[in-house]
């Protein structure tokens, strides 16, 4: 017992998730570098003499990396049961600094460097899809890997902190963007230079917090119940120990091990219907729209007359992190489901809002609304999707139903993005563009309506419940 601490320390806790957050930060900075490098690289490959580079290569080149993102989520479960939650992370790692490398870098090798071709943008589109699988990989493990440290009466608020740092990666991202194309606002040849250096410069920028975490996974422990569960109970102990201390770690151990003798379950052992609400959590969080808007921002702005449209990005950024603190700070008080469904009503005021403003012209109300909207997002679906993936499964069906759950995420994620340029493209009659913009967002506007109606009626109500409670919770909803 001298080997095991009689009290357990949250400085430990917290070191450790905190390491586990950068896979977070990079999740977020990954996504979202697109918005401020998308116009920069549109206008390099339109440059290309060998093919033409129409907005819908444009819309997949944005979205590529979306691709990979449904790759590593299915590939997240094989790998958190085969390699264990720490060594996939550091996987992730890797993966999110040599896409860094290669999307600043396509022509490495085989290209005549600033010459746009197809075989180029097929390159430069391989290695976001690199780094989409590490991105993937991140959004499964993750949350999964906080869950799985973190004490029953801790785990909401500490796995929120990663969709802070999702956030707070995208708010980097922005400001770093910001900075690059400020830094050359005096040149006049700053818009050449946007279009064949600042894009590199915002992709390579990822390689310093990529290498940072791939570092620091190193250092950080494998979680507890992945040890119970391949028959390390002394290491799972000794974690446990360290975060818990001696007495509530025998009982969590305890816990674990007698939810771990059906390793071998399927996937549907507890029934079709927890599978489906994972799901359907990870689809709402994608088709409500949010990130249209994340990586479309500066875009949107400039639409709405917006004269700094990048410095209203960063503003946004900035809104987006502080509501996100909101759940950080709430969730174990006000449980799941209420914030899901007020974040639900306001996302559909602030998506209405713009839609409207389409039709009247109602002045600033549009990029309040716009902010209404995103600020909605990040204190309910944003993090409490997130915390309801990595704890409402059982623990013998966690790695494979998370994988399929966040695979979903990536599925209409891409989608979403992928059809929002030439959805808020459409022209009809007089209306002319304004229709696609009302469209656009009417459309996601009903969806959060119905998001808030599939949580008050369906979903299960998850705070101060242990992983371990999961089992017995769907094991009594399915007799």
């Amino acid at each position: 017992m001298a080997n095991y601490r009689e009290k357990g320390s949250a400085g430990y806790l917290a070191g450790i998730v905190l390491v586990a957050v950068i896979g977070g930060l990079l999740f977020g900075y990954d996504t979202a570098v697109i918005s401020g490098a998308e116009k920069g690289l549109q206008a390099f490959f339109k440059s290309a003499t060998d093919f033409n580079y129409t907005d819908a290569w444009h819309g997949f080149t944005t979205s590529s990396a979306l691709i990979g993102c449904v790759i590593g989520a299915l590939l997240s479960g094989v790998l958190a049961s085969r390699l264990g939650r720490k060594k996939s992370l550091f996987v992730a790692g890797i993966l999110f600094f040599l896409s860094a490398l290669g999307s600043y870098y396509p022509e490495f090798l085989f290209f005549a460097k600033g010459e746009a071709t197809k075989s180029l943008l097929l390159a430069f589109n391989g290695y976001r899809i690199l780094g989409g699988i590490g991105v993937g990989l991140a959004s499964a493990l993750c949350p999964m890997y906080i869950a799985e440290v973190a004490p029953a009466s801790k785990r909401g608020t500490l796995v929120s902190w990663n969709q802070f740092a999702i956030i707070f990666g995208q708010l980097v991202v922005y400001f770093v963007n910001f900075l690059i194309i400020r830094s050359h606002v005096n040149d006049p040849a700053v818009v050449e230079w946007t279009n064949q250096v600042g894009w590199r410069v915002m992709f390579v920028s990822e390689a310093v917090p990529a290498g940072l975490f791939a570092l620091l996974i190193l250092l950080v422990p494998e979680t507890p119940r992945y040890l119970a569960l391949n028959g390390q109970d002394e290491k799972a102990l000794t974690v446990l120990s360290n975060i818990n201390g001696y007495a509530k770690a025998k009982e969590i151990l305890a816990e674990i091990k007698a939810t771990a003798v059906e390793k071998t379950e399927k996937l549907f052992t507890y029934g079709l219907l927890v599978v489906f609400i994972g799901c359907m959590l990870s689809v709402f969080q994608q088709i409500i729209g949010i990130n249209a808007v994340l990586y479309f921002a500066p875009r949107i702005f400039e639409s709405m007359g917006v004269s700094n449209n990048m410095l209203f990005t960063v503003i946004m950024g900035v809104i987006n992190i502080s509501f996100t603190l909101v759940a950080v700070f709430s969730v174990e008080k006000l449980g799941r489901k209420p914030l899901l469904i007020t974040g639900s009503l306001g996302m559909a005021i602030g998506a209405l809002g713009v839609a409207l403003s389409n039709v009247v012209d109602l002045g600033i109300l549009p990029v309040i609304c716009i902010m209404i909207y995103s600020a909605s997002f990040m204190f309910s679906w944003g993090p409490i999707c997130w915390v309801y993936i990595s704890e409402i499964f059982p623990n013998t069906i966690r790695s494979q139903a998370t994988a399929i759950a966040v695979a979903f995420q990536w599925i209409f994620n891409f989608i979403v993005s992928s059809t929002f340029v030439p959805m808020y493209n459409m022209k009809l009659g007089a209306m002319g563009d304004s229709f696609g913009h009302f469209f656009a967002y009417a459309l996601y506007g009903i969806i959060c309506l119905l998001a808030a109606l599939f949580v008050w009626k369906i979903v299960p109500e998850t705070k101060g419940k242990t992983l371990e409670d999961m089992t017995a919770l769907w094991k009594n909803r399915k007799k």
